[in-house]
């Protein structure tokens, strides 16, 4: 096949990096915060020496703004950038109703310094997270207290007492072996009645066990949307109370007094205040599956144009969507 006399055509051949970084500081913020929410959720994804600071509408979940930083940010830094996204705020006449990040102790200060007393939520996903850590850190600590004690049995044919210990260990590593598999039953949300004995079964003999998922159960309750703020702080106080009476699981679930949770209970008076940052994270998550197919992106000046051409990427998904709907119909007839 011979071919074609003219040459190469470079419409789409070059990356669009340094063109989307124009565009985002140009027009996008005002396309973005054309139907702004008022929630965002803020979070900093680190990236070998740098680090990304970003905002994301919680309800929309379009990137507003972002920072890349050459260091590990500090509370300055992040005055900075949120001193920045007021000044964008202000300028449009817009007001911002609430903040969710996770649980670092990098944002208070700033939130209370920038936009003085509005809503700071807390990711309930992260305050989870750490409360479900602890729950199995103590199952495994379980697992290693049952395997200390396991008998040693001689070599040769077994007598009657050497049968009995042959037989206890069978059992004991059995039990083991059921807290391994099943560890998952001390943390899930909802569990199915087989589940429930299941984990009656394997628990037998270590209340302090039972003990911790009824404390599981109850940190979930917390949570219910059903309820205000002050009544799930009372349930909280009460939950602590309980930790604080059974010893055996009062060290492992330190969690439960951390400030951090009551800050994740701010939602519940505000039914339009998300309850986690996964609208940012989704982003960062996507930043990462990035690094791990485009290696070129390992400088300051290559991650701020990548995420511009996301930012782009995410702007214009509704006119995607509306051509591919238009192609589906026309194919059809």
């Amino acid at each position: 096949m011979s071919s074609s006399p003219s040459p190469r055509s470079r419409t789409g051949s070059k990356r669009g990096e340094k063109r989307a970084a124009d565009r985002i500081t140009q027009d996008y913020l005002d396309d973005a915060l054309s139907d702004f929410s008022g929630y965002i959720a803020a979070d900093e994804l680190y990236d070998g020496p740098y680090c990304v600071l970003s905002i994301v509408d919680n309800q929309r979940f379009n990137r507003l703004i972002y920072e890349v930083l050459d260091h590990n940010p500090t509370e300055e830094d992040i005055t900075k950038f949120f001193l920045r996204f007021r000044r964008a705020l202000t300028a449009r006449g817009l007001r911002l109703k609430g903040v969710t990040t996770d649980g670092s102790q990098l944002y208070p200060t700033p939130i209370a310094q920038v936009f003085g007393a509005v809503p700071h939520q807390v990711c309930q996903f992260h305050v989870m997270a750490e409360i479900n850590k602890a729950v199995l850190k103590a199952v495994a600590n379980v697992r290693r207290q049952l395997k200390a004690p396991l008998p040693k049995l001689g070599r040769g044919r077994p007598s009657a007492a050497g049968r009995r210990l042959a037989a206890r260990k069978k059992r004991i590593e059995a039990k083991i072996a059921d807290l391994f598999d099943h560890r998952r039953l001390f943390v899930q949300h909802h569990l199915t009645p087989t589940e429930r004995k299941n984990l009656r079964r394997i628990t037998r003999g270590h209340p302090e066990l039972r003990v911790l998922r009824q404390i599981v159960d109850e940190a979930y309750r917390l949570f219910d949307r059903r309820c205000r703020t002050d009544t799930a702080l009372a349930k909280l106080a009460k939950l602590r109370q309980k930790v604080r009476r059974f010893k055996a699981v009062g060290q492992t679930l330190k969690k439960l007094f951390s400030p951090t949770l009551e800050k994740a209970l701010t939602f519940l008076d505000d039914s339009l205040l998300p309850a986690t940052s996964n609208a940012v994270e989704r982003g960062n998550r996507r930043h990462r599956k990035m690094q791990k197919t485009i290696y070129r992106v390992r400088t300051a000046q290559n991650i701020r144009r990548r995420i511009a051409m996301d930012m782009l990427r995410d702007a214009q998904a509704q006119g995607r969507l509306q051509t591919l709907c238009m192609l589906h119909y026309a194919r059809v007839g």
